[in-house]
């Protein structure tokens, strides 16, 4: 007889989230369902039902928590660059991992062609508040940039490696073009001198 764990529904969620993000980065966004995550986990397919509601449900919930750890990190890449610890190439790798490596991309593109495009909602939503938090809403070339960066690593993650090749370029080209715009907008912002 196995005993297991009782877990909060907090914990439970938190649980299944990891599950299928590492699903999603281990086997790609087709794999994320709520009968390889209940697996994975030694759940039930209802008890996830129940936290989730649906496949889509999941997907959504993964999409938040994605952007959720995927934009804190971000920011604090940030917030060392303008203090000189980092640099915009940090921000700039960050990003571009996060879509790769951390699965994003393939899960956006997953879910707009399953037409669980209302799945995207958290990862917008949480963008935008990380710019508005980071005090660059005001800014059209700080909301432009964000935009330039964010899609730049959402084609690079999708089809990045076949067009480099295809173009003869090396690999990081996107990466050094994105870290290169990031470092001119920093030139080109306003100093506010300190009161």
């Amino acid at each position: 007889m196995s005993i297991r764990k009782r877990l909060s529904p907090e914990e439970s969620r938190m649980v299944a989230l990891e599950a299928a993000r590492g699903l999603l980065v281990e086997t790609g966004p087709q794999a994320v369902t709520l009968k390889a995550v209940a697996g994975r986990i030694g759940r039930t397919h209802a008890n996830l039902l129940h936290h989730f509601g649906s496949a889509s449900g999941l997907q959504k919930a993964l999409a938040k928590h994605l952007a959720e750890t995927i934009c804190a990190t971000i920011r604090d890449a940030v917030i060392a660059s303008r203090s000189g610890i980092g640099s915009p190439r940090d921000v700039v790798d960050l990003t571009f991992d996060a879509f790769g490596k951390e699965g994003a991309g393939a899960l956006t593109s997953w879910m707009l062609l399953s037409g669980n495009e209302d799945a995207l909602d958290p990862i917008v939503d949480t963008i935008h508040d990380l710019v508005i938090d980071l005090d660059e809403y005001g800014s059209d070339t700080q909301r432009s940039n964000t935009l330039a960066l964010i899609l730049m690593a959402l084609g690079d993650a999708l089809m990045g490696g076949p067009l480099a090749i295809a173009l003869d370029l090396p690999r990081e080209a996107a990466r050094d073009r994105a870290e290169k715009m990031l470092v001119e907008g920093l030139q080109a912002a306003p100093v506010i001198p300190e009161s």
